[in-house]
């Protein structure tokens, strides 16, 4: 069996007046108007409820106390004819948040090692200065007096129950626009440009959204949400792999055959590199820490090979080839041969 008395938090020898209490706090607490969309405070909600309905009831009190009552089912309907029972209303919904926006913020590579302040234009709904956001002459609603809200009765689970709903005359705005503003037709909002300086963390992902609270569009309720989507500009060398950067590195044919020392970038500056003798095309050489930052440190920087096959060469270095050729016996075309063949087809 749940423990109801700790669900309240109320000792076993809690008067009622003292469960009551508990519960008034409790339900306001975790009522699922507080918490859209969020499964666990509706599960919370329906247990104190549940409890409630419980131990507020003496017969059932005392059954429970014995061990002999089950947990009582419980409808969604049935939560909310409680919740209106003990507080004598309906909670009506919030107004609405203005509409959340979304905006583009590109940085360099290199801005992403220690993060960077940037700052943002965008383009928000803002209130009507001509209006002061009013929309234009307002009158009260003669429907719901201004409340908004309109009042109806009736018998529920545990007696009679005081529904409460948004006014249909005024859609619960609890007014009604006698003559519209001329500057936004009576939306009590214009466009307008806005700058915002953020900051952008370390590491951050390419299109990954950044939350600005409040800059949204202006609503009833407040403002939305601005939403700043994360582009990269490409880098002249570095190509990013989550937190790791690629570097391919071009060498040529004595270099990779003999071994060489070269600098890469990376993102602090130049890092000297030492390549072995014997180094082949694909071959890939790590350097730990010198990637972008990620919860657990840095990333790599990977230099990856690339065989650069120089494509014209002086009558010296083709002479050299072809002796290197004959020593290490692989066979190449005669020379001239290419000339000559190229000679043929056009002809």
């Amino acid at each position: 069996m749940k423990d109801y008395y700790a669900i309240l938090g109320v000792s076993r020898e809690a008067t009622q007046e003292e469960i009551k209490r508990a519960y008034r706090k409790l339900a306001l607490e975790y009522h699922p108007d507080r918490h859209p969309g969020d499964k666990a405070m509706e599960e919370r909600f329906k247990e104190i409820n549940e409890a409630y309905a419980v131990l507020s009831d003496p017969e059932k009190r005392a059954q429970y106390d014995r061990g002999l009552l089950g947990a009582p089912e419980f409808s969604a309907q049935d939560l909310f004819d409680l919740f209106a029972q003990v507080f004598g209303f309906r909670p009506s919904r919030v107004a609405p948040r203005g509409e959340d926006l979304e905006a583009l913020v590109e940085v360099a590579l290199g801005d992403l090692l220690e993060g960077k302040e940037v700052e943002v234009p965008f383009s928000r709904l803002g209130p009507c200065e001509a209006c002061s956001g009013q929309g234009g002459r307002r009158v009260v609603c003669p429907t719901c007096g201004g409340r908004g809200v309109v009042e109806s009765y009736q018998r529920g689970f545990f007696g009679t129950l005081v529904n409460r709903t948004a006014c249909p005359h005024c859609k619960g705005q609890g007014f009604l626009l006698k003559e519209a503003c001329p500057t936004c037709q009576g939306r009590g909002r214009v466009p307008r440009e806005e700058r915002v300086r953020v900051r952008i963390p370390p590491g951050m992902d390419e299109g990954q959204l950044l939350r600005v609270p409040g800059y949204g569009n202006l609503g009833p309720g407040g403002p939305g949400d601005l939403y700043l989507r994360l582009r990269v500009k490409p880098h002249p060398h570095l190509e990013r792999r989550g937190a790791d950067l690629v570097y391919r590195l071009k060498l040529g044919l004595a270099q990779a055959a003999l071994g060489t020392r070269v600098e890469v970038p990376g993102l602090s500056g130049p890092i000297p590199l030492d390549i072995p003798p014997g180094t082949g095309h694909g071959e890939v050489f790590v350097l730990p820490g010198e990637g972008l930052p990620h919860p657990g440190g840095r990333g790599a920087l990977r230099v990856e090979v690339e065989l650069a096959v120089p494509k014209k060469l002086s009558k010296r270095a083709r002479e050299l080839l072809r002796a290197y050729a004959e020593e290490v016996g692989e066979a190449v075309a005669p020379e001239g041969l290419w000339d000559r063949l190229k000679g043929f087809f056009h002809k």
